[in-house]
């Protein structure tokens, strides 16, 4: 099984990996703000390093957010193009779930039983969700949600959003700065698959209202 996993919820990523959950190539930009620039060519290249056509995928993975409206758009637009190119099953993962998957092992380690994960939301604000660690894989509790740092629960924070605000969320140091890939979404996807679990449509998970108005009326001019 080949699994073509794209993530724009913070950072451009994609990722090529294997029923297995190995990774055969992947890409991932540090900048957030060039999503449509950058994803295509990205995800093109990876391919052709990995010397695989769209008929040798059989599955796309995309992750639906929260993240902010333009970014997001970029990923799930181009996600849902190419599985209808290919002709090929597409499903969505939220994606706090491509941080929790590593947070859970390290939570479990550690001997934490529940813990949040915070993405940066820009205004001062965070994306979070809460999880459960049982045996170092995740169990969402509570979210995803949008808010000020302070509003979220006092349990260790793992996510960019924590090393933002250190003083509001208990970091996780390891993880402060870290965003959700598509690597990681896709070894997500793969271990909900395997488990029979399902995953989600491809709707977007804005949590905001975009900030593009329809323009109102002209006023008449005196």
């Amino acid at each position: 099984m080949l699994i073509l996993s794209v993530d724009t919820s913070a950072i451009a990523s994609a990722a090529l990996l294997t029923g297995q959950g190995e990774t055969l190539a992947a890409f991932a930009t540090e900048d957030t703000r060039s999503h449509a620039e950058v994803l295509a060519p990205g995800i093109g290249k990876i391919m052709t390093t990995a010397d695989v056509t769209g008929a040798d995928i059989d599955a796309l993975v995309v992750g639906v957010g929260p993240g902010p409206f333009t970014g997001l758009r970029s990923g799930i637009a181009t996600a849902r193009s190419l599985a209808f190119a290919w002709g090929k099953p597409l499903h969505g993962v939220m994606s706090l779930d491509a941080i929790a998957v590593d947070a859970a092992l390290d939570a479990w380690r550690a001997g934490v039983d529940e813990f949040v994960v915070a993405t940066d939301a820009r205004r001062k604000e965070v994306y979070w969700a809460r999880y459960r660690s049982t045996g170092g894989t995740h169990e969402l509790l509570d979210g995803p949600h949008v808010s000020a740092p302070s509003e979220v629960p006092d349990l260790p924070a793992y996510g960019m959003g924590a090393g933002l605000y250190p003083e509001q969320l208990r970091g996780v140091t390891e993880y402060s700065g870290t965003q959700p890939t598509a690597e990681a979404l896709g070894r997500t996807a793969i271990v909900k698959l395997a488990k029979g679990l399902d995953l989600l449509d491809t709707a977007p998970l804005y949590l905001r209202e975009s900030d593009a108005k329809i323009p109102g009326p002209r006023k008449r001019a005196l």
